[in-house]
């Protein structure tokens, strides 16, 4: 396991931070086809990040991250990132590093509240429209009993 290079913060937005050192790398050999280099060279890596002890992120944050990142979620709490798409592991790095920002900018946006309305007159009208004419269909098509 490595200690992430580059600047000493990660910048996710205006208020959020993220310290380099909270981010754990480790890499690792890369799945898939690359000829002779992909058993020899570790060139993916695996980022991790604990999202439930991080004290760079807020608790509603935490909240929204821990539902965006899913399957990526450790039991513990830590957010693994696997990033292998290039051929360099600095590529790879700056590959996860974003992915983890753009994770967490997402998880940084406030969900809209929902504004509560009310159906229109018209489409009140409508839906009692397509009843009537749903049971009229329906009672055309009642057997005619001994009395009628």
């Amino acid at each position: 396991m490595s200690e992430p290079e580059g600047g000493r913060w990660l910048e996710v937005t205006r208020a959020i931070r993220i310290d380099a050192r909270e981010l754990v790398e480790q890499f690792v050999r890369a799945p898939g086809p690359g000829g002779q280099n992909v058993n020899k060279v570790a060139t993916a890596v695996q980022l991790r990040f604990d999202v439930a002890v991080s004290p760079s992120l807020s608790d509603a944050v935490r909240e929204r991250l821990v539902r965006l990142a899913g399957r990526r979620l450790t039991g513990s709490g830590v957010l693994v990132i696997e990033a292998h798409r290039y051929r360099t592991r600095e590529r790879n790095r700056e590959d996860a590093r974003q992915r983890l920002v753009e994770l967490v900018r997402r998880a940084a946006e406030a969900p809209k509240p929902r504004k509560a309305t009310r159906p229109t007159r018209a489409s009140k009208e409508r839906r009692l429209a397509g009843k009537r004419e749903r049971a009229g269909t329906k009672r055309g098509r009642r057997s005619v009993g001994p009395d009628e």
